[in-house]
């Protein structure tokens, strides 16, 4: 249970970024805990090999945090970020998918909340139609994401972590939706916190899951 207890070292840093805002610390939170997950579960990544695609979803949120972090008034860096945002809602995806299956009940509920929200918020505040064709997707993708995560067969602790770390996600990019596209401001201070409690939270999940293992 030791390994729990480097889950310190991007919480740390986490705090570091709030504080400080510099682009370094932002990226570290996801870089630090893809190398804990290949450090901990190193010995037994063979025969848990969908672990890798969460480690790959960790590194490709890093590179999403660098392009979001240093876009300015940039719609090409948006998308770059928000596209390696997409990759990581995969390789969760493959994860939820290779250890359980998809929830059409959770599928349908996300779906009759977000499609609204789409259509009759977020396609009439987005101008430009590519960028609301790709918030389209990247909706659907998140939708499907935590549908699977629902789905998972892991034992309930480990279950329970996977499940509220993509909803923080979710949550996140619900509230980066408002700032962004809608100039809903009030909450865009959640944005940040609620992204770092998800990947820590992820990682546990795989951490008691391996130490289960």
């Amino acid at each position: 249970m030791a390994r729990l207890l480097l889950l310190a070292a991007p919480a740390l840093i986490a705090a570091l970024a709030l504080k400080t805002g510099t682009v370094p610390l932002k990226t570290g939170v996801a870089l630090t805990n893809a190398l804990i997950l290949l450090f901990a579960l190193r010995g037994i990544l063979g025969r848990y090999l969908p672990a890798l695609a969460v480690v790959a979803a960790l590194s490709v949120s890093a590179v999403g945090d660098y392009f979001l972090s240093t876009k300015g008034t940039s719609v090409t860096r948006f998308v770059i970020g928000i596209g390696a945002f997409l990759l990581a809602h995969l390789g969760y995806l493959v994860f939820a998918l290779l250890e359980g299956r998809l929830t059409p009940l959770a599928l349908g509920v996300l779906l009759a909340v977000y499609l609204p929200y789409f259509l009759f918020g977020l396609r009439r505040a987005i101008r430009d139609p590519a960028l609301s064709a790709a918030a389209l997707v990247y909706l659907l993708a998140s939708c499907v994401t935590f549908a699977a995560a629902f789905g998972i067969r892991l034992d309930p602790a480990p279950k329970a972590f996977f499940v509220a770390g993509v909803a923080l996600i979710v949550v996140s990019d619900t509230i980066i939706s408002f700032k962004e596209f809608l100039g809903w401001k009030r909450v865009e201070w959640l944005i940040l916190p609620t992204y770092y409690l998800a990947h820590i939270s992820i990682v546990l999940s795989l951490l008691l899951w391996g130490l289960g293992g």
